[in-house]
């Protein structure tokens, strides 16, 4: 009793976020109670798409390499996807993976398995076959809609699996693409489309499932195979975890740069989507033809991950001022660390609208920095949100409290997963998950992420944390990224090894690099060894995999 008491505050501060953002009007609260149930009823995807139908069906929904389509079409459409997907034997409790890039077959899909009350399962699109295959079995899936780009890697799965294409190369229709093939191009052995399927089924509405499908997450996965992350959203309070640091608002448009099967894109994505706002879509990333999409569609969103703000700010201000950006008010990134020159090099070239939230699959949102704390301190992540709490803890599990004290990062909010789907789980303390990071709040209660609990480095007794190097290299004029590991060392147990992507027409060297380090940081944080690499190992959203260093 107590408990639910002391969030009556959170969940009333929660309804004035809602309220703000167009998303509770106080003049309609039967909108705000049908919003309500159709969430429970349908689940995060489905339930979202059905209240910015009944919000304006005529407005468009979703823009992608074909053409736009309005919440009246995509419903229309997921209607009848649902209905031929349960004469295929799909249903309650079924088990749906997607392997598909951002495109309206994609997002049929989800929104059709939601009104069935199956599962869907978000597949990464940089998998390898060993991690598709363990995935699926782990997962027991039921069905596989993919891309055709994708069918050799589906080829792995049992054969007797259901298949259905949500993207055929080269054809030119729906679900499809006029553009030249840029994957396998093997027939798909007479595999159903996602278009035949709709074309062939009955377009009105369904019977409401017995209960929600839900969603699996995917963990990055940067070590092995990824573990899967139910998620459940219950109660529109949950987007006051977004909306309240971040402006969104209703009938808005934001550009979806980050995959929809990652966490940052399909969080926001689905809050656009109740937002009753256009979500452009591309299936492939594209520095400028996502700066291009912005004046296209007056977009006020942009998502995306650093790496993707880092192509778009290399094109340069030639390339740049090309495009008018005057209507975006939002730069929404997440899902690796926003480096502070990075962040500074955003905010000069599009204003204060740089947005940087930390967070992870498993606890979704923890905290948000907004413009005004990047302007104060950049390289923070900000603040908790309303609904959300994170607290330090000693190795000892002794809360921390003290600012500029390093400690590891427990968070919670109502978004936080329940456990992996193998029964495993985070650690909790005090009703917090474990993030797996390192952090500190300066004296203004901001938080900065100091780096992966497991990434710390020990060299000759001192603790060094990896980011704080990285940055200070970055700063350097000839550096464009830099990556700090650990490797092993007989005198010292570990050194500092940096790996280092320079601008192509640089003239730096290890030495230079290490002069720079010394200036600004204690003498054991200077990397002995100095790489100079092409590239740095990421995987498809973006995230630094360290293991493939060293």
């Amino acid at each position: 009793m107590l408990r639910a008491l002391g969030q009556v505050p959170a969940a009333i501060r929660g309804l004035d976020v809602l309220r703000r953002a167009g998303l509770a009007p106080i003049t309609r609260p039967d909108q705000s109670l049908r919003s309500l149930l159709v969430l429970r009823k349908l689940g995060p995807i489905a339930g979202a798409a059905r209240v910015a139908a009944r919000r304006d069906r005529q407005a468009v929904g979703l823009v992608d390499e074909i053409g736009p389509l309005t919440y009246h079409q995509l419903d229309a459409r997921s209607n009848a996807l649902a209905r031929a997907f349960a004469a295929s034997g799909l249903g309650v409790g079924s088990v749906v993976a997607l392997l598909a890039r951002d495109h309206r077959g994609a997002v049929d899909t989800m929104v059709a398995a939601g009104k069935l009350g199956a599962r869907i399962l978000l597949m990464n699109t940089g998998f390898a076959t060993p991690q598709l295959v363990d995935v699926a079995r782990r997962e027991k899936i039921d069905a596989v809609v993919y891309d055709q780009e994708f069918t050799g890697l589906v080829g792995a799965l049992d054969d007797d699996l259901p298949r259905f294409l949500a993207w055929v190369d080269g054809d030119g229709s729906s679900g499809g693409s006029s553009g030249s093939s840029s994957g396998d191009d093997r027939d798909a052995g007479g595999v159903p489309t996602l278009d035949e399927l709709i074309a062939g089924a009955d377009d009105r509405a369904l019977p409401d499932p017995p209960s929600p499908g839900g969603l699996v997450l995917l963990t990055s996965g940067t070590t092995g195979t990824p573990k899967g992350a139910p998620r459940t959203v219950r109660s529109p309070l949950a987007a006051a975890q977004f909306l309240d640091r971040i402006p969104l608002r209703t009938g808005e448009c934001t550009v979806m740069a980050a995959p929809l099967f990652h966490g940052t894109g399909l969080s926001q994505f689905l809050l656009s989507f109740a937002l009753g706002s256009t979500v452009v879509l591309r299936r492939k990333f594209d520095p400028e033809a996502t700066v291009r999409s912005i004046e296209d569609n007056s977009a006020t969103a942009l998502v995306l991950v650093p790496t993707m703000l880092r192509r778009i700010l290399d094109l340069g201000p030639e390339i740049l001022g090309k495009y008018d950006t005057s209507s975006l008010r939002i730069i929404f990134c997440a899902g690796s660390a926003l480096q502070p020159e990075l962040g500074n090099r955003a905010t000069e070239a599009f204003g204060d609208v740089v947005h940087n939230l930390y967070g992870s699959t498993e606890v979704a949102v923890a905290t948000v920095a907004t413009p005004d704390d990047w302007r104060r301190a950049p390289g923070t992540v900000g603040r908790a949100p309303v609904g959300c709490r994170v607290a330090l803890y000693d190795d000892d599990g002794r809360r921390i409290t003290a600012p500029h004290v390093v400690g590891r990062v427990f968070v919670g909010s109502m978004l936080s997963f329940e456990g992996y789907t193998d029964g495993r789980h985070k650690e909790v303390i005090d009703g917090l998950l474990c993030s797996g990071d390192l952090g500190h709040f300066d004296d203004d209660g901001l938080l900065f992420i100091d780096g992966r609990d497991d990434d710390m480095i020990v060299s000759g007794g001192e603790n060094v944390f990896p980011g704080e190097v990285e940055n200070l290299l970055v700063e350097h004029p000839a550096v464009v990224e830099a990556a700090v590991v650990g490797v092993p060392d007989d005198e010292y147990g570990q050194r500092l090894a940096a790996y280092v992507v320079t601008h192509a027409d640089a003239t730096v060297d290890g030495e230079k690099l290490r002069s720079h380090v010394r200036a600004n940081l204690a003498r054991f944080k200077v990397p002995r060894d100095i790489v100079f690499v092409d590239e740095l190992p990421r995987n498809a959203t973006g995230k630094l995999l360290k293991h493939k260093l060293g």
